[in-house]
């Protein structure tokens, strides 16, 4: 038996041998240690195969030394060089403006030689950056600072509009030199607007022999179709139209248009930028009226946009009155008030009474949803029209009043195929309400009709025309008789 620690024999046990120290560390590779004898030799045979395992993290005190070998990027300042092409330029007006006028005075006076310079230019300077210099130049003869004034320091040329003769043939061929410009150079076309709108808005800051000149020049581009007519927006500048600049502006502008087109032209180029209805805008505000604006445009020697603004003025009224009339009769309000607001209207606007019933019958006819069915219309229509006779009969006091209400039914009926059949019944129902007479009808009947659905209508009428006509003879006789 053996006592704890104590063999058998009572003789103490030897101690166990030291365990041997453990291999130096002498390498790493891919995340392993290795001892001194380094990595396992691979086998010759056996194929090199690449771990899809991630290795396992290496102890601490090998990461350590693993980051003390990293290095960290840093910022060498290194500097790149510039293409030479890639470099900006430098902008500098002076120098271009030097160049066009030095080339400008080689060429004096002969606008043909001028034309000519400037296309060659283009090839060689840089029009597209300095574009409202160039312009600037051909204009005014040298740069202008803000409100339109020349530097006393810059060079200038006397080969520009306002050194020029101040006549419309002048500025005529100054406009050929703008236009084969920017047909040439079509992107200068809007630099060119721009300029134009700008010197607009400087008018105050040229004299006034350079402003007809402008406007000698702006209403022959606008006229060839250089320019558009929304350049004029830059007129309406507060300033500008206090001071009567634009209205004087206007005048010769307008003159120099008409002249290279027609009043139709003139307004259909206004029409498509929506400014036909806005020339009073060029007085203020207190002038604003047609009177106003006739009295000053006739006298300048312009009666026809005189003339073309009253229609237009005209027309814009009568819009407005139908979009009333038709809002009155939604509402349901008493046909005296209404008749009493149409006349109020006929009156303020100068609106004849033959266009006032046009406007009466579309609106009564508009307040109604008529039926499909043309067996059902007529009567609908008869029952309808019978309770507005007595606004319609306010407004045919004239003869041409009663036949412009014929020819709107007759162009009513034709153009709405349902209400074909109740022709001859409408105008009976007119007669009867005395909104229509013997007169107009057979006028109507006899040449003042129109050719839509001629035939059909002639053929319902012929009945009631013969009976109007006996009438008529038969009343002639009876009048004979008693005297």
């Amino acid at each position: 038996m053996y006592a704890l620690g104590v063999p058998a024999g009572g003789a103490e046990e030897p101690p166990p041998p030291l365990r041997p120290p453990p291999p130096q560390l002498l390498s790493l590779e891919g995340g392993r240690m290795y001892g001194a004898a380094g990595p396992p030799a691979r086998s010759a045979s056996a194929p090199s195969v690449r771990s899809s395992r991630r290795p396992s993290t290496p102890a601490t005190g090998v990461s350590f030394m693993n980051n003390q070998k990293q290095q960290k990027p840093t910022l060498s300042g290194q500097r790149f060089k510039t293409r030479k092409r890639d470099e900006k330029e430098r902008f500098d007006p002076t120098q271009f403006q030097d160049c066009i006028i030095q080339g400008l005075s080689e060429t004096g006076t002969d606008l043909e030689a001028v034309a000519k310079f400037l296309d060659a230019s283009g090839a060689k300077l840089d029009y597209r950056r300095y574009a409202e210099t160039l312009f600037d130049i051909l204009v005014a003869g040298g740069m202008l600072a803000p409100g339109g004034t020349l530097a006393d320091d810059m060079m200038r040329t006397d080969v520009c509009v306002f050194a020029a003769q101040e006549d419309l043939e002048t500025m005529q061929a100054f406009a050929q030199v703008f236009n084969k410009l920017i047909r040439r150079y079509k992107y200068l076309e809007k630099g060119f607007e721009d300029e134009v709108k700008k010197l607009l808005l400087f008018l105050k800051g040229f004299s006034e022999s350079e402003r007809n000149k402008l406007a000698m020049l702006t209403g022959v581009l606008l006229a060839n179709g250089t320019l558009n007519a929304s350049i004029l927006n830059s007129l309406y500048n507060e300033n500008l139209v206090k001071e009567g600049v634009s209205a004087a502006f206007a005048v010769k502008l307008f003159k120099s248009w008409i002249n290279e087109k027609d009043i139709n032209a003139v307004a259909s180029s206004l029409r498509k930028v929506s400014m036909d209805n806005r020339l009073m805008e060029l007085f203020p505000a207190n002038k604003q009226s047609v009177e106003h604006f006739t009295k000053y445009f006739t006298e300048a020697g312009l009666k026809e946009l005189s003339e073309y603004v009253r229609n237009q003025q005209t027309i814009g009224a009568r819009k407005e009155l139908q979009k009333e009339l038709q809002e009155q009769m939604s509402r349901g309000d008493p046909f005296k008030d209404i008749i009493l607001y149409v006349k109020e209207e006929m009156k303020k606007n100068n609106i004849p009474e033959p266009v006032v019933i046009g406007l009466i019958w579309s609106s009564v006819m508009s307040t109604v949803e008529w039926n499909k069915k043309e067996e059902l219309v007529a009567e609908q229509a008869i029952k309808h029209l019978k309770q507005y006779s007595p606004l319609l009969a306010a407004f045919t006091t004239q003869g041409q009043s009663e036949l412009t209400l014929l020819l709107k039914i007759q162009e009513y009926c034709y153009d709405n195929i349902h209400f074909m059949k109740a022709f001859q019944k409408i105008v009976v129902l007119f007669y009867k309400a005395e909104v229509l007479s013997e007169e107009p009808i057979l006028k109507w009947y006899k040449d003042a009709h129109v050719a839509k659905g001629k035939s059909v209508f002639l053929e319902q009428m012929k009945k009631f025309v013969e009976w109007l006509k006996n009438a008529e003879e038969e009343s002639e006789s009876e009048a004979e008789e008693g005297d």
